[in-house]
Protein backbone atom coordinates (compact mmCIF):
# COMPACT_ATOMS: atom_id res chain seq x y z
CA UNK A 1 0.00 0.00 0.00
CA UNK A 2 1.55 3.58 -0.65
CA UNK A 3 2.67 5.89 2.12
CA UNK A 4 0.04 8.96 2.37
CA UNK A 5 1.27 12.16 2.94
CA UNK A 6 -0.28 15.44 3.47
CA UNK A 7 -0.04 17.85 0.28
CA UNK A 8 1.62 20.27 2.39
CA UNK A 9 4.64 17.64 3.12
CA UNK A 10 4.93 16.98 -0.31
CA UNK A 11 5.29 20.53 -1.34
CA UNK A 12 8.02 21.32 0.94
CA UNK A 13 9.76 17.93 -0.20
CA UNK A 14 9.39 19.29 -3.83
CA UNK A 15 10.56 22.74 -2.98
CA UNK A 16 13.73 21.27 -0.80
CA UNK A 17 14.63 18.80 -4.13
CA UNK A 18 13.99 22.06 -6.59
CA UNK A 19 16.77 24.52 -4.38
CA UNK A 20 19.06 21.19 -4.29
CA UNK A 21 18.53 20.86 -8.12
CA UNK A 22 19.38 24.62 -8.84
CA UNK A 23 22.31 24.50 -6.55
CA UNK A 24 23.75 21.30 -8.06
CA UNK A 25 23.40 22.87 -11.21
CA UNK A 26 24.83 26.25 -10.47
CA UNK A 27 28.44 24.30 -9.92
CA UNK A 28 28.39 22.02 -12.38
CA UNK A 29 30.36 22.50 -15.77
CA UNK A 30 30.67 20.61 -18.95
CA UNK A 31 34.73 19.79 -19.58
CA UNK A 32 35.80 20.06 -23.08
CA UNK A 33 38.86 19.72 -24.77
CA UNK A 34 39.63 21.68 -27.69
CA UNK A 35 43.00 21.59 -29.57
CA UNK A 36 45.36 21.19 -26.39
CA UNK A 37 43.17 23.57 -24.07
CA UNK A 38 40.47 22.44 -21.48
CA UNK A 39 37.73 24.47 -20.97
CA UNK A 40 34.85 24.61 -18.85
CA UNK A 41 31.33 25.33 -19.92
CA UNK A 42 28.91 26.40 -17.36
CA UNK A 43 25.67 23.93 -18.12
CA UNK A 44 23.38 26.30 -17.84
CA UNK A 45 25.36 28.62 -21.05
CA UNK A 46 26.11 24.79 -22.61
CA UNK A 47 23.41 23.17 -25.13
CA UNK A 48 23.53 19.62 -26.92
CA UNK A 49 26.44 17.87 -27.49
CA UNK A 50 26.35 15.88 -30.39
CA UNK A 51 28.44 13.70 -32.80
CA UNK A 52 29.41 16.18 -35.57
CA UNK A 53 27.41 15.70 -38.12
CA UNK A 54 28.21 16.29 -42.61
CA UNK A 55 29.76 19.18 -42.58
CA UNK A 56 28.90 21.78 -45.59
CA UNK A 57 31.75 24.28 -46.35
CA UNK A 58 30.92 27.83 -47.12
CA UNK A 59 33.32 29.29 -49.41
CA UNK A 60 35.32 32.57 -48.51
CA UNK A 61 35.04 31.80 -44.51
CA UNK A 62 37.86 31.90 -42.27
CA UNK A 63 39.83 28.94 -41.77
CA UNK A 64 38.38 28.35 -38.46
CA UNK A 65 34.76 28.32 -39.46
CA UNK A 66 34.11 24.63 -40.62
CA UNK A 67 30.74 24.87 -42.60
CA UNK A 68 27.45 24.19 -41.69
CA UNK A 69 25.93 21.54 -40.10
CA UNK A 70 22.13 20.72 -40.03
CA UNK A 71 20.29 19.10 -36.69
CA UNK A 72 17.32 17.85 -36.45
CA UNK A 73 16.32 20.23 -39.75
CA UNK A 74 17.93 23.77 -37.91
CA UNK A 75 21.56 24.93 -39.43
CA UNK A 76 24.21 26.16 -36.99
CA UNK A 77 27.29 27.53 -38.23
CA UNK A 78 30.63 25.57 -36.63
CA UNK A 79 33.40 27.30 -35.30
CA UNK A 80 36.61 24.97 -34.81
CA UNK A 81 37.22 26.19 -31.33
CA UNK A 82 40.91 24.80 -31.45
CA UNK A 83 41.70 26.57 -34.80
CA UNK A 84 40.11 29.95 -33.71
CA UNK A 85 42.67 29.81 -31.08
CA UNK A 86 45.52 29.62 -33.06
CA UNK A 87 45.83 25.86 -32.78
CA UNK A 88 46.19 22.84 -35.69
CA UNK A 89 42.31 22.60 -36.72
CA UNK A 90 40.36 19.70 -35.15
CA UNK A 91 39.11 16.42 -37.67
CA UNK A 92 35.46 16.18 -37.78
CA UNK A 93 35.70 12.34 -36.85
CA UNK A 94 36.38 9.98 -33.56
CA UNK A 95 35.75 11.45 -30.66
CA UNK A 96 35.37 15.27 -31.82
CA UNK A 97 31.74 16.88 -30.80
CA UNK A 98 29.91 19.70 -31.49
CA UNK A 99 28.88 21.64 -28.61
CA UNK A 100 25.62 23.56 -29.46
CA UNK A 101 26.16 26.76 -27.50
CA UNK A 102 23.89 29.37 -29.22
CA UNK A 103 20.31 28.59 -28.43
CA UNK A 104 19.98 30.04 -25.49
CA UNK A 105 21.31 33.28 -26.77
CA UNK A 106 19.02 32.56 -30.33
CA UNK A 107 22.31 32.16 -32.33
CA UNK A 108 22.58 29.02 -34.37
CA UNK A 109 26.38 28.75 -33.49
CA UNK A 110 28.04 24.94 -32.50
CA UNK A 111 31.44 24.85 -31.48
CA UNK A 112 33.79 21.97 -32.87
CA UNK A 113 35.62 20.51 -29.78
CA UNK A 114 38.21 17.50 -29.75
CA UNK A 115 36.10 15.77 -27.10
CA UNK A 116 33.72 16.31 -24.14
CA UNK A 117 35.49 15.46 -21.03
CA UNK A 118 32.33 14.68 -18.79
CA UNK A 119 30.23 16.95 -15.78
CA UNK A 120 32.64 18.62 -13.79
CA UNK A 121 32.40 20.62 -10.37
CA UNK A 122 33.83 24.31 -9.80
CA UNK A 123 34.64 22.67 -6.21
CA UNK A 124 37.20 20.40 -7.77
CA UNK A 125 39.35 22.91 -9.19
CA UNK A 126 42.02 26.15 -7.48
CA UNK A 127 41.77 29.05 -9.01
CA UNK A 128 44.34 30.50 -10.31
CA UNK A 129 45.99 34.40 -10.22
CA UNK A 130 45.15 35.63 -13.75
CA UNK A 131 44.35 39.09 -15.35
CA UNK A 132 41.41 39.26 -18.46
CA UNK A 133 42.59 39.90 -21.80
CA UNK A 134 41.34 42.87 -23.59
CA UNK A 135 41.41 41.19 -26.68
CA UNK A 136 39.63 37.64 -25.71
CA UNK A 137 36.91 38.65 -23.30
CA UNK A 138 35.38 35.06 -23.68
CA UNK A 139 38.29 33.65 -21.58
CA UNK A 140 37.11 33.67 -17.92
CA UNK A 141 38.71 32.33 -14.82
CA UNK A 142 41.92 30.26 -15.12
CA UNK A 143 42.30 27.12 -12.93
CA UNK A 144 43.80 24.00 -12.55
CA UNK A 145 42.36 20.06 -11.35
CA UNK A 146 44.06 17.58 -8.66
CA UNK A 147 45.71 16.24 -11.55
CA UNK A 148 47.67 19.59 -12.45
CA UNK A 149 45.40 20.22 -15.57
CA UNK A 150 45.22 23.74 -16.52
CA UNK A 151 41.35 24.76 -17.52
CA UNK A 152 39.45 27.82 -18.33
CA UNK A 153 36.14 29.31 -18.11
CA UNK A 154 34.44 29.98 -21.35
CA UNK A 155 32.19 32.84 -21.03
CA UNK A 156 29.67 32.15 -23.69
CA UNK A 157 27.81 34.98 -24.35
CA UNK A 158 30.92 37.30 -24.24
CA UNK A 159 32.10 34.86 -27.30
CA UNK A 160 29.19 35.02 -29.00
CA UNK A 161 28.82 38.63 -28.65
CA UNK A 162 32.52 39.28 -30.09
CA UNK A 163 32.92 41.00 -33.33
CA UNK A 164 35.67 38.48 -34.46
CA UNK A 165 34.15 35.46 -33.50
CA UNK A 166 30.57 37.05 -35.28
CA UNK A 167 33.14 37.83 -38.97
CA UNK A 168 33.52 34.81 -40.16
CA UNK A 169 34.04 35.98 -43.63
CA UNK A 170 37.52 35.42 -45.12
CA UNK A 171 39.39 39.00 -44.86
Amino acid sequence: MAKRISLHEFQAGLARRLAEARDTRASAFLGVQAGKRHWLVDLTEAGEILAVPPLAPVPLSEHWFRGLASVRGNLFGVVDFAAFHGDQAIAPAGHARLLLVGVRHNLNCALLVTRALGLRSLEDFELLPSSPDADQPWIGDQLRDARGTAWTRLKVADLLNNSRFLDAAQS
